[in-house]
């Protein structure tokens, strides 16, 4: 698992989340952060998949 680029994915979708929060778009930006939160999950689980395969 690659925590650095998966970091700088959260980092991104945080950033741009707080941009839709400063143009008071808060629905936009919720939806940023799920969809961020659930790619990361994602990306977690589909590593632990490839090692628990790979044992």
């Amino acid at each position: 698992m690659d925590y650095g680029t998966l970091y700088h994915r959260l980092f991104a979708a945080c950033a741009d989340a707080v941009e839709q929060m400063e143009a008071q778009n808060y629905g936009r930006a919720r939806e940023i952060l799920i969809l961020a939160q659930q790619s990361a999950e994602e990306a977690v689980l589909d590593a632990a998949d490839c090692a628990d395969a790979q044992a």
